[in-house]
Formats: C-alpha cells, structure tokens, sequence
C-alpha cells in the first residue's frame, strides 16, 4: 500500500507540474479577472497596500519579468544580467520587452556631434523599484496629455483586480455577470447570459484610476476589441504573430494621451482611430508593398505584424478566425472583414521597442536594411545608419527577422502604407 500511495502522489505531483509549465495553462492566474489575492498581496509585508513588491509594478514584474535566460507568453521583461553590452532583451511579445529601457546609445557624426538614443525614450517607463525602472525625466507628463510620469506603473493602464468584462451583447462593464475566463485569446469563451468574460488584456476602462494617484484621471474610454492567439511570445523571421485588433485602440490610448487626436489645427498629426479609415489608395499601397522597389503583392498575404492595422470591426467571431501565430490568415486590409483603419500600434510597440519613441522600426534613419544588412557597429555600417546598436539588437526589433526579408536597401516601413520609394 505505501508503494502504491507514494506512486499516486509522484502521479498528482506529474500532473500538477505540467499543468503550471503548460503554456496557455499557465495564464489561468488571471483568468481574465482577479487572480488569487495572495498571488500579489501577503497580509505581513510592510509594503504599501500589502504587496509582494515595494511598488504596484515591482509586484507586477514578480511574475512578469524574465527568470534567466527563459521565455514564458507572459513575460514582458528582461533581467538586466541577461542584457550585457551589444545584447538585446529577450521576449518578443506584441507589446515589446520593457528591458529596452535599459539600453542606451550615442554615436558621433561628421560634425564631431554626438547623438544620444536613449533607454526612457524606448517605451513606457514603469515604475517598478525592486527591478531598477524610474520614471521619464523628459516627460513629466504623458505626451499630449496630462497622466504623471512619476505615477506610472503597470497598473496604470492594466487593472490588477480584472474588474472590466464583455457581456454577450458586446458591452463593456465593471460589475455584474461572473467572469468565467480570459476574453483576450482565440480559445477564450464566447460571453452568455451567465456569464462574462475579461477584456484584452486586463485592460482599464471607463472610470478607472489607481488608486494610490490624487487627482482626476479616470479613463473615459473601454478597451479594445482585441484578440491575441495562444502562443504571441515569439519570433517571427518565418511566420508572423498576428493580433487581431479590431476597433477602439487609439481610443483607449486618448485615456493617457487625450490630446493626441486633437489639438489646434496647425499641429500636424497622423491620423489614428476608428474614424480615420484607410482610403482605396492606402488599402492598395498596403496590398501591394512587399519591400523597397516591390510593389507586387497581393491582398491575400499582404500583412506583416510590422504595421499592423485594426480591421475596423467588434465581432469576436471575425477576430477569432484572423488571430493566428500559424501564418492561416495573412489577409491585407481588403478583405471584407470590416472597415479598417490606422491606429496608434500601427507604428508604436505597446510597451517598449528598441527604437526612440517606443516605434515599430528606427524612423530617425534613412535606411533600415543598408547593402543587404541590418545597419550596425559590428558591420561597418556607416554610423549615421547604425546609431550605436549591435546587429543582434537591431535583428530583435524586427522579432528575428533576417535582413534578407528586405530590400538590399530598405527604407522606412512607412511605405508600407504611403509606398512613395
């Protein structure tokens, strides 16, 4: 009999460990809502509000950032030791790896000025204390708008507590049905009439505001419609990790950022958000653009997660089907599944990316592929091309695509849509 006991037991144990290191399993602390309160908060730590990190994003990062050289879907950051000089951040989520805002550049030009590129400007700077992140010393505020600096961590724009849910009727709320799980990836549950599911991604919605910030700075919008496939933390130098965004991103950005659709007329600025569809001419410049001087492609394979575009719809069942990490669905923006257009993670990582403005791809520079190579220090690269950054580190911000998939001389990806090279 203790045989058999201890062999049950080694069996319960088995199964318990593949169940916690199984991929979409191991996002089941959320579930789309609150996790267990004492994943995040023990009632004998002297920390504010009782968490388990000095600082609402220090908890966060607990379990968010990388351990070693690892990778989880759910890892959003880097450990400093696994960035040494000339190294990129490791995770490759749609969002970015925060770890870029470690990594500082300068370079000299012919004048003998030196140029500078750095860390704070390559993302959201989160304020996470136990792992080394500060707020912005340029912006005090959030650009365009009026949210501090000082006050921004990852809970400013995720709610930990998972409050917000969509309702089967495709409404957003705070209260009410039960959330039964996660409503952000393509194997989520529809909603019914007992039940609700999550928001993408935890996100905040109207009303919100932490509550350790003084002041008026509730949201007024709702999250996204958004869905993510199973596996997004990835490279992609084969296969391309598509999000379906569908609408209300750049909306939900305007909660920190609420001057950036509007402002006096003489500011110039891209267009971003569901009413600034695409036209006939950017849906063929879109289509069309494959690289520097190609112009033939098709609608049918056309995207790239390197301009990604919102498909201008709120119907999950759309959404589901797009969303893919196996190259199923690579349909360009004419393809009947609503009416898209151009949003503020068209040309900006959510989080962090290896380039100024927390963009896509560098477009401080003339060339991203220069004589058939990523512009570099350890190429040669003509200095003003490679602005400090190791091949290695400007390979991951395209997710581990190879030069060779552009142009010998690439130009900015913004061709992909104005396609004037």
């Amino acid at each position: 009999m203790k045989k058999i006991k201890i062999s049950s037991f080694v069996y319960t144990i088995a199964i318990a460990l593949s169940i916690i290191g199984s991929g979409p399993t191991s996002q089941a602390f959320h579930s789309g809502g609150s996790g267990d309160c004492n994943g995040c908060h023990t009632m004998h730590e002297p920390n504010p509000y009782l968490l388990k990190g000095g600082d609402p994003g220090s908890t966060c990062l607990n379990c968010h950032m990388a351990v070693g050289r690892t990778s989880q879907q759910y890892y959003v950051g880097t450990n400093d030791a696994d960035m040494s000089s000339g190294s990129p951040p490791l995770q490759l989520t749609p969002g970015g790896d925060f770890g870029w805002l470690k990594k500082n550049y300068s370079w000299m030009v012919e004048t003998g000025k030196t140029l500078n590129s750095l860390g704070e400007g390559h993302g959201h700077n989160i304020i996470a204390g136990n792992f080394s992140y500060l707020a912005d010393t340029k912006n005090l505020t959030a650009p365009l708008g009026t949210y501090p600096s000082d006050k921004l961590s990852c809970i400013s724009c995720h709610d930990p507590h998972g409050r917000y849910r969509r309702l089967a009727n495709g409404s957003i709320a705070s209260t009410g049905l039960p959330i039964v799980n996660s409503g952000s990836y393509t194997t989520s549950p529809n909603p019914d009439s007992d039940s609700a599911v999550g928001v993408y991604r935890l996100l905040a919605g109207k009303g919100y505001q932490p509550k350790y910030i003084s002041g008026s700075y509730a949201f007024t919008a709702d999250p996204p419609a958004a869905v993510s496939p199973v596996s997004y933390n990835r490279e992609e130098s084969s296969i391309d990790t598509r999000v379906a965004y569908g609408s209300g991103m750049s909306e939900w950005c305007e909660n920190c950022h609420s001057d950036m659709g509007k402002g006096p007329s003489t500011v110039m600025r891209h267009p971003a958000g569901n009413l600034r569809k695409f036209s006939n001419k950017t849906i063929s410049n879109y289509n069309s653009y494959v690289t520097s001087g190609n112009l033939g492609g098709n609608a049918v394979n056309s995207y790239t997660s390197m301009v990604p575009f919102e498909l201008g719809s709120s119907d999950y069942n759309v959404l589901k089907i797009t969303a893919n990490s196996d190259g199923l669905d690579r349909n360009g923006p004419d393809t009947g599944k609503g009416n898209p257009n151009v949003m503020c993670l068209t040309c900006h990582r959510a989080h962090a990316s290896g380039w100024d403005s927390m963009t896509r791809w560098n477009m401080k520079s003339q060339f991203v592929v220069y004589k058939g190579l990523y512009p570099a220090v350890d190429n040669n690269s003509p200095v003003e091309f490679a602005q400090g950054r190791t091949s290695a580190e400007v390979q991951q911000t395209f997710y581990g695509r190879f030069a060779n998939s552009f142009a010998s001389y690439q130009r900015s990806l913004c061709n992909k849509c104005h396609a004037k090279d």
